[in-house]
């Protein structure tokens, strides 16, 4: 394929959702002409009134001139139609983690778009081989996983296909860059970096409550005063949404054939199907009704410290699985982890720091204890424990 000037390079939106919205910014300020598309014309009013909010946020901060917001504002186009994307040389899918959705989407975008064109979807954790699959061109489509909000987070996962070719690779790692962000190259299986790490944060909470070992409140305490997260795992469900964080742990979950250590909670399951999603429905883990109580956590330094070891050599655990099976490199793992969800440390720095010994004999104890796969031993954690190695 001909290798498209940056300068002139237009871009394809499809969704105008907060992330697709996001997306359609982050390219603007980088001085594309964007065309952000979606069919419901309510949605399109949304986007461009949301946008027109968040710039002239930026230019009461003196983040940005008045006129600087009013070019970028200029240079997205809200399209109801998704033919209006044929000049784009870049096209990102930012719609609903549905497969059938996005590839039928894609099927339609391949008949629309020039041959030289790079599609690109925004999913968290969706195979893009099997979307890629839904092209004629499946060489010229790959992930490009933005973090919510777009615009200030830094991190972008690229994930190629088996399909994809390297030159497409290449373009877009330099695109991301272009327009100011991190990009990290991932291997594409099932949560990519960030969501397939991250998940014992979640889950080992989730079965630390459920064993009644300590409550929401206190789990929260000790992740964020003793472990240094910003946000306890309980706010951040509330926070993302229990249906939402939900919907990736099952779609993981199924991806690596219901491997135990990415199993759902049955205590998430019955909180989304009873609507209590988080701060979006006014209830979850926490009540953020006025009247709403709040317990105070337990401050039991000891407890707090047991707390935040057990969460803290799962998502270690599953870094240093994810570097054993090379969905990415060591470094590319740890800016996931500090500019993808803003852990206060690299997780394979971590395990050097408290000792890759410590790690596995901790592993090895939680499985003795209960049994399961799911506190199985990276093989690579138990050999650098052997050879008396650490990651750097």
């Amino acid at each position: 394929m001909a290798e498209t000037d940056n300068s002139a390079l237009q871009i394809g939106v499809i969704g105008s959702g907060s992330m697709g919205s996001g997306i359609a910014q982050v390219a603007a300020q980088a001085g594309h002409v964007v065309y952000l598309f979606d069919k419901n014309p309510q949605a399109l009013q949304r986007a461009r009134e949301q946008l027109q909010s968040v710039l002239q946020r930026q230019v009461d901060k003196g983040r940005l001139q008045q006129a600087e917001a009013g070019e970028v504002l200029g240079r997205i186009r809200f399209v109801d139609s998704i033919y209006d994307c044929l000049p784009a040389g870049l096209v990102i899918e930012a719609i609903v983690e549905d497969l059938g959705i996005k590839r039928a989407v894609f099927e339609q975008l391949d008949d629309i778009v020039s041959p030289d064109c790079v599609l690109a979807t925004n999913t968290s954790s969706l195979s893009i081989a099997s979307i890629a699959a839904a092209c004629n061109r499946p060489e010229r489509v790959l992930g490009l996983h933005f973090f919510n909000p777009a615009p200030l987070m830094k991190l972008v996962e690229v994930i190629p296909a088996v399909q994809t070719g390297d030159d497409i690779c290449r373009r877009a790692l330099q695109w991301m860059r272009d327009w100011g962000k991190t990009p990290v190259l991932a291997r594409d299986t099932p949560g990519f970096i960030v969501n397939r790490i991250a998940r014992p944060f979640y889950g080992e909470a989730l079965r630390i409550l459920e064993e009644g070992q300590a409550d929401v409140s206190t789990i929260d305490w000790a992740m964020t005063e003793l472990g240094g997260f910003r946000m306890g795992p309980f706010t951040l469900m509330d926070f993302i949404g229990n249906d939402v964080n939900y919907k990736v742990t099952e779609s993981v979950f199924q991806a690596f054939f219901y491997d135990p250590r990415y199993k759902p909670s049955f205590t998430q399951k019955r909180l989304s199907e009873a609507g209590f999603l988080g701060r979006k429905s006014g209830r979850g883990y926490y009540d953020y009704s006025d009247d709403g109580h709040l317990a105070p956590p337990n401050k039991d330094e000891a407890l707090g410290k047991d707390i935040v070891w057990r969460i803290l050599v799962m998502l270690i655990n599953e870094a240093a699985d994810a570097l054993f099976w090379k969905i990415a490199t060591r470094d590319d793992i740890e800016l996931a982890m500090t500019q993808g969800v803003n852990y206060p440390k690299g997780l394979l720095a971590w395990a050097d720091d408290k000792g890759i010994a410590h790690c596995v004999e901790t592993l090895d104890r939680l499985y003795d204890e209960y049994r399961e796969d799911r506190y199985r031993c990276s093989p690579l954690l138990r050999r650098m424990a052997r050879e008396g190695k650490t990651f750097f």
